[in-house]
This record gives C-alpha cells, structure tokens and sequence, in this order.
C-alpha cells in the first residue's frame, strides 16, 4: 500500500526499499556509460531518485500514466535536486505515440503484470521504436517459466492481482520474450532475484 505525504504529494512503497539494491546491482552492470535511461511506469518516483544518484553518469527520465505518479515523481526530484534526474513525462505505454523519441535504455519494473497484456504489447513496440542498435530493455517483476508459478507465493499474487482487475496478471516469460522478438528485442539474460522476482535483460 502506498502512503502519502501530508507535506509534500509525495508517495512510498515499501517494496521499493527491498529492491532498490538488488536492482540497482544489475542495472550497473547493463546499462549504457552514458546516455538517457527512460523509466516507464515509474510509479512513486522513488526508484527513479535512488537510481539517478547512484548512478550520475547517466540522465533519468521517468514517466508515467497516473496523475497521482506524476505527482509524486515530481515532489521526490524536487527534494532530491538531482541535475541528472529530468521532470516526469506523461507516458501511456500502450499508446502508439511516446513522448521520447529515442533512449539508450529503457528500464520497466514491475509493469508488466500491473497493466494490461496491450501495454506490453506497447512497452515492446515503443522499445523497438526509440531504442539504438545495442539497446538495453531492463525488466524486473514475477513470471511464469513453461507456463507455471514459479513459486506458491507468486501463484498466490497472480491471483490477487486478477481480482484487482482481470486485465493484470503474472505474465508468461516465453510470451513476453516472443513479443519482444517481433520488435527486434532478444532476451539476453535471465537472472533470479529476491522474492522470487526475476531481471529479465533484452537488447535491441
């Protein structure tokens, strides 16, 4: 559950602080020297601010499709001050149209199971279209393998998440990795993670 701010419209999730680092391990290693890191979906803004400090050779766009987000994003870079962390985008991912024309790297942490099977969809379109040759595609979140849970635990997410909205859901990792083939992304990379989440790493 979220909880906001009464001083600011600033949000927090607590899921973020027990990910943060463990991502942040593997987005060291994959993203580009230099460049600009588009975040879909960013949600509270929290990642973006940990992430663009640790990481300040890099310009981190955030975006998302909430109001309440943008919100939030906006009043977490406005206390951080970080010159390397640009102001966030309104971005429908399963829109044809994107409001960035290209990035070195794009970053999606638990998006794809909270949105829609047409955002995906929209996350590797718009991926194909903005990303250069090389490209990273960083995903983090649940899936299934072979079409199963992978763990009881995430069996029982997938089957809250569809009680929340039917439209969400634990996606298969094979669907996800064949829709990002038709756009011209490979699945390089599969690495575990904490909770039973894994980092799935694409390039174009």
């Amino acid at each position: 559950m979220m909880k906001t701010s009464s001083a600011q419209e600033a949000l927090a999730s607590p899921s973020v602080v027990r990910n943060r680092d463990p991502i942040l391990t593997i987005l060291r290693r994959v993203l580009p020297s230099t460049g600009m890191v588009l975040e879909i979906a960013s949600g509270t803004g929290e990642h973006a601010v940990h992430f663009a400090a640790a990481l300040p050779h890099l310009t981190w766009q955030p975006s998302d499709q909430d109001e309440q987000a943008l919100r939030s994003i906006a009043a977490h870079r406005a206390v951080s001050g970080l010159p390397n962390l640009l102001a966030p985008l309104p971005l429908d991912a399963a829109g044809p149209d994107w409001p960035v024309e290209r990035a070195d790297a794009i970053v999606a942490i638990n998006m794809v199971h909270i949105s829609s099977w047409q955002a995906t969809q929209g996350l590797m379109a718009g991926a194909g279209r903005v990303l250069p040759p090389g490209g990273v595609l960083y995903l983090y979140g649940a899936y299934k393998e072979n079409g199963t849970h992978t763990a009881p635990s995430n069996e029982a997410f997938d089957a809250d998440l569809k009680r929340r909205n039917p439209e969400w859901g634990v996606r298969d990792l094979e669907a996800v990795a064949e829709l990002a083939r038709g756009h011209g992304l490979a699945l390089v990379e599969r690495i575990p993670m904490p909770a039973n989440n894994l980092s799935l790493i694409f390039r174009r």
